[in-house]
């Protein structure tokens, strides 16, 4: 199933989870990939949460926490309107309409035009766009630009997510392995029990990169992880990457697990 969005070029109908979520997005430009299934399994039972995915794109992250977690409520919130149009088109084809909700707002605009309540959300989950625009040669197709190239700090990210959360609430966000320092001075004002795993392509290589937790409040010291391993050898992926990608393991962002 296809059609072609004025803003988006055409949409196409994908699944991810071996089939269980049902994605239309873009063909062209930014698309749902291991980044947002990584991020989608790191984050914990939440209850009725509720979740908001800051972000939100197709939905794809907050879709796959809500598929893993049948109690959760989430909000999905995405500032480009044919994005977040498509987040809740995905919600409905993936029978989720009832406990998925879109927000079309910019979490990096003024507090009062994203409309949220304050203090409500269990846990933040972010996928921010990853590159400052000098170091790299941003996309023609506008909407994998808006997705990769950043356009500022990490900063009123995680000023908004302070103002969301509940008290012991959660954080949880995907990056590059090269802004652990940025996020890491960003995590200390205001979280504790920050805990970092990074992710490798191959066993032999740097880390490409990092899943990062921390709770709102906390005064526990920080973790770093064992590294999670995407590929073998043989280029596939490990057993416990073919599972993860299946939504048939999590990713424990905990010392002991």
């Amino acid at each position: 199933m296809s059609d072609v969005s004025p803003g988006l070029g055409e949409i196409v109908e994908d699944r991810l989870l071996d089939g269980r979520l049902i994605l239309r997005q873009p063909k062209r430009g930014h698309r749902a990939g291991s980044d947002a299934i990584l991020l989608a399994a790191a984050i914990p039972a939440l209850g009725a949460g509720p979740l908001l995915d800051v972000g939100a794109g197709v939905g794809t992250i907050g879709l796959a926490v809500a598929l893993a977690q049948p109690a959760l409520q989430v909000v999905l919130l995405e500032r480009d309107p044919e994005l977040a149009a498509l987040a809740a088109e995905n919600g409905a084809l993936n029978g989720l309409s009832g406990r998925v909700s879109v927000v079309n707002a910019d979490i990096a605009g003024p507090e009062a035009d994203v409309g949220l309540q304050a203090a409500s959300f269990a846990c933040v989950a972010m996928n921010p766009p990853f590159y400052p625009p000098q170091d790299t040669k941003a996309s023609p197709v506008p909407n994998r630009r808006a997705a990769h190239v950043a356009e500022g700090s990490l900063d009123p990210w995680f000023k908004a997510a302070r103002r969301l959360l509940r008290p012991g609430g959660r954080i949880a966000l995907i990056h590059r392995a090269e802004a652990l320092a940025e996020i890491l001075a960003a995590l200390g004002k205001g979280f504790g029990d920050v805990a970092v795993r990074p992710i490798h392509a191959r066993v032999e290589s740097p880390a490409i990169r990092i899943v990062v937790t921390g709770v709102l409040n906390s005064r526990k010291p920080a973790a770093l992880l064992p590294a999670f391993v995407l590929n073998g050898p043989d280029n596939r992926f490990t057993p416990e990457s073919e599972a993860l990608h299946r939504g048939r393991a999590v990713l424990p962002m905990v010392a002991d697990q």
